[in-house]
């Protein structure tokens, strides 16, 4: 397959190209292609997952006007540029009048409403706004109604303006097992017009103004677009001309947000390496734009959406894996992810939501249905992984901010979590761990790869639960390993060593258990005869990046994993292309996925296979130059990189911006660069191995614990990579080493190179 890069493509991909789509905090508005919003799936005005407008058009005397420019200005603004049709029987020349929307999303949005008329003569026309509200969820958008609701309309005429009102009311019996009542959804929307230089007019659902314009006469109106959520309104955030930023709590917030943050930079132009600067650009601005201002704990620790359009709501183990790879640009959304998920931690058994003592979230996501309970939504359980993974981020917050009284607070909630690991992870207590769903409105895999038909059998066949996948065992280790680790500082050494026993016994037994000598490879899985899943995907790359491979393992499993049939060339696939059940459509059967390449690419680091670290990024990089903004989505497709296809197609419904995308990008930086910190100890590591495609970058602004440091790295011509010290505030000591974590590294090895560190 061809590496050449894709600077020349006209490709400029772009997912979900039939709507456009701009949000902030839990609103969501999404639009089709003529910026309208029509009772279509996935369009309208999206709060809290339910649909409050499903129509939202406007009219010029009855006919559409011809939209010639329209595009997002920022993730929570969109303008659009129109021409009035020409007026019938009338004498003006065509495209003479412009009409300009401008709209600012916050939770509900404003919109501008300008017309600018050309013509050197009098233009008279009705501009109409259509409206309409019918409160699905997001889910219902595109499939059957459930819910059974009364919406009722009012209007309420004003002196210099105009008000519609929707207010709409649903309720359900329902009774699952261990949950029974009758359950209430209230919601609204008002739809405001005021400020018009002529005043408008309400009449059923539509708000009419009446335009007079005198040659290259101009017009002025505004809508606003309030969301009720139980009744009460939500707060409007911006106003009339709010392009740029209103200075608003949330824009006060994004602000200390970039201040604090890490950047970076590139010298040249045209260069992959301009490539590199443009993506990790995107990506940090993209992370401040999921974020959820509800959960914020304190400016330096909030959480993110999982992604748009789709995944509003507080997860669990999307932001800790996200804010676990974007932690050399910031440690806030790790902060605020593993800080606020403890309250949600599972308290009673209750199977329809997956819930056990201990257990972490899944996912809690507002909308008609999970409020209603005719899914459970609103809180559930139903992932592994997120109970795995919370001790491996509240150490990585430990090795960031070496902050005792936060990570302090960390402690219990994570002990918790390996008590459910250890007492319910482990469904038939042979020291491997599985998952069976115990909801039936449940997905029935649980594991990393989370959707129903993810795990199949060799002969292409699915497996059906319990089921343990091999990376959900390397979660286990390391998280046993870091919460031992984490229990030693806190003064609890009993427990430190016991789970640091457990650990290594889990390793042994898991190489043995998993490795398929035949295929030079690890196992999918366990299925629940105990046999082994022989197929091929990305999870043994997943284990790299645990570290529970054997060293001997390694290299094997790194070279499977870029063999034609895994690596695309845009990336590794979730499954093996030669594989009967291969689809490269499929969300987990032959797609790639960005937060795979990211941890990937860190446990190839961990092992010291640096050629495939560098294969691996610029393939991820480089895939990033085809999509618009250079925004890596949820997922793209597993066609293979060759002359038949130029450009990856895209996963049908992939979210974009996706959190854990934007994240990868950081730790396929951290691999090159070999960065890790351990602020306890005033440190911070590094081993950079920078490829021929990225000769130098530098990064300004890192934070390790109460230090910030700014470090350039540069690749010799002799292939090695040098750094130095560009500028250190507070108490840090650089020192050329790998990772705690890295099984490459001799004593010797690490003498030289703290040696030849002190004389930086």
């Amino acid at each position: 397959m061809s590496l050449e890069r894709p600077f020349g493509s006209l490709a400029r991909l772009r997912p979900r190209a039939g709507s456009l789509y701009i949000s902030q905090n839990r609103t969501v508005l999404c639009m089709r292609p003529d910026g309208s919003i029509a009772p279509e799936p996935h369009t309208g005005l999206f709060v809290r997952n339910t649909r409050l407008l499903s129509l939202y058009r406007y009219l010029i005397d009855g006919r559409p006007p011809q939209p010639v420019a329209l595009s997002a200005v920022e993730q929570d603004s969109w303008l659009g540029y129109y021409i009035a049709p020409r007026p019938e029987g009338g004498d003006a020349a065509p495209r003479t009048v412009e009409l300009r929307l401008s709209r600012f999303v916050g939770d509900g949005f404003h919109e501008d409403i300008d017309v600018a008329s050309f013509t050197q003569e009098r233009v008279r026309f009705t501009l109409a706004l259509e409206i309409d509200a019918d409160f699905a969820d997001a889910a219902e958008t595109d499939g059957p109604r459930l819910q059974r609701g009364d919406a009722r309309w009012t209007l309420d005429p004003a002196e210099h303006g105009c008000e519609l009102r929707c207010d709409y009311r649903a309720e359900h019996r329902y009774e699952h097992p261990g949950e029974s009542g009758v359950a209430r959804f209230h919601a609204g929307v008002v739809v405001r017009a005021h400020g018009a230089d002529s005043p408008p007019s309400c009449a059923g659902r539509e708000i009419r103004f009446s335009i007079d314009l005198e040659p290259h006469g101009t017009w002025h109106g505004c809508v606003d677009v309030i969301a009720l959520i139980h009744g009460e309104p939500l707060p409007l955030l911006a106003g009339c001309r709010s392009f740029f930023g209103t200075r608003h709590a949330r824009d006060v917030a994004r602000g200390t947000f970039h201040h604090r943050a890490t950047s970076f930079s590139v010298p040249g132009a045209g260069t992959l390496s301009q490539m590199v600067f443009s993506v990790l650009d995107r990506a940090k601005r993209d992370l401040d734009a999921l974020r959820m201002y509800e959960f914020d704990q304190d400016e330096r620790s909030w959480t993110v959406a999982a992604g748009l359009p789709v995944y509003i709501g507080l997860f669990g183990r999307d932001p800790l894996a996200a804010g676990t790879q974007a932690a050399s640009l910031t440690t806030d959304i790790l902060a605020g992810t593993a800080l606020v998920l403890p309250r949600w931690q599972g308290r009673v058994v209750d199977d329809w939501r997956d819930e056990q003592p201990d257990r972490m979230l899944h996912q809690a996501r507002d909308g008609a249905l999970s409020e209603l309970n005719y899914n459970p939504l609103g809180r559930t359980y139903a992932s592994a992984t997120s109970t795995m993974f919370y001790a491996v981020a509240a150490s990585e917050l430990w090795h960031w901010t070496g902050d005792r009284e936060r990570v302090g607070r960390l402690i219990e909630p994570a002990l918790r979590a390996m008590r459910w690991i250890d007492e319910e992870g482990d469904l038939d207590g042979d020291g491997f761990y599985e998952y069976e769903p115990r909801s039936s409105a449940s997905i029935q895999n649980q594991g990393w790869k989370d959707s129903d038909d993810a795990i199949v059998h060799a002969d292409g066949s699915q497996v059906r639960p319990p089921i343990g996948t091999c990376e959900m065992q390397g979660f286990v280790f390391l998280s046993k390993l870091r919460l031992s680790e984490l229990l030693f500082w806190f003064g609890r050494k009993d427990d430190a060593r016991r789970l640091f026993a457990e650990a290594l016994e889990l390793q042994r037994r898991f190489n043995d258990a998993f490795w398929m000598p035949d295929a030079r490879c690890f196992a999918m899985g366990l299925g629940p005869d105990k046999r082994q899943i022989r197929s091929i995907g990305s999870d043994p790359g997943l284990c790299l990046a645990t570290g529970i491979v054997d060293q001997a393992l390694a290299e094997p499993t790194a070279i499977r994993m870029f063999a034609a049939d895994m690596f695309s060339g845009w990336g590794i696939r979730t499954l093996s292309a030669d594989h009967p059940a291969f689809d490269p459509y499929s969300y987990h059967r032959g797609t790639v996925w960005p937060v795979d390449q990211g941890a990937i690419a860190l446990g190839l680091a961990r092992y010291g296979l640096h050629g495939h670290v560098a294969l691996l990024c610029r393939a991820v990089f480089e895939a990033a130059a085809l999509f618009e903004h250079h925004r890596l989505p949820e997922c793209w497709s597993g066609h293979p990189r060759d002359a038949a296809h130029p450009f990856p197609a895209l996963y049908p419904s992939a979210n974009w911006p996706q959190a854990w995308s934007c994240s990868s990008v950081f730790a396929m930086l951290q691999a090159m660069l070999g960065i890790y910190p351990f602020a306890p100890l005033d440190l911070l590591l590094v081993d950079p191995v920078l490829p021929e495609w990225l000769p130098e970058i530098t990064l300004s602004n890192l934070h390790v614990g109460a230090a910030v440091v700014a470090l350039r790295f540069v690749r010799t011509e002799r292939g090695t990579t040098r750094f130095e010290v560009l500028d250190r505030r507070g108490p840090l000591h650089v020192v050329r080493q790998p990772s705690p974590w890295s099984l490459t590294a001799g004593p010797a090895e690490r003498i030289k190179d703290v040696l030849s560190s002190l004389r930086k």
